[in-house]
């Protein structure tokens, strides 16, 4: 009878790991309101009841460029964060180094929110956006590779 992986798993990296996915769970809640209070200040509504409860002249804008960037924001985290969530339970299967395991969880984390803040809430121009992008970007593809070789056949 062979072992669970599931017995392997260690407490910290396991309690890191949902701590730091809770953080970025949270930090895409907050893409919702950011959106809301972008279209608010920009009074560019997209839904055309949206618009009537300010005036009932005021048309949908689809095209608002603070709008967009902050829409491509949370896009770019529906892109790149829920594999995280995936892959990093996987990776913790593999029985990784606890000290590893934490400190790709928090560089993950640290470098979505940082993504979010170049690109969404303080513009800074690039290559801010590509090295927060990329600080969440390799820890990610790396579990990914280490699980897949892990498990191959």
């Amino acid at each position: 009878m062979t072992s669970s992986p599931f017995a392997t798993i260690n407490d910290a990296a396991l309690r890191s790991y949902i701590f730091w996915s809770s953080v970025l769970v949270m930090k895409m809640l907050f893409m919702s309101p950011l959106t809301s209070l972008n279209r608010i200040r920009k009074m560019a509504f997209a839904s055309p009841e949206d618009t009537r409860i300010i005036s009932k002249k005021l048309v949908p804008k689809y095209d608002d460029p603070d709008v967009e960037r902050v829409r491509r924001a949370h896009q770019n985290d529906l892109e790149n964060i829920l594999p995280f969530f995936v892959v990093g339970f996987l990776y913790l299967l593999t029985n990784p180094a606890p000290w590893l395991a934490i400190n790709l969880y928090r560089l993950v984390a640290a470098s979505r929110i940082l993504h979010t803040i170049v690109y969404a809430v303080v513009v800074i121009p690039q290559p801010a956006r590509f090295l927060a992008f990329g600080g969440a970007m390799i820890p990610t593809a790396y579990m990914t590779l280490q699980t897949i070789l892990y498990f191959m056949l």
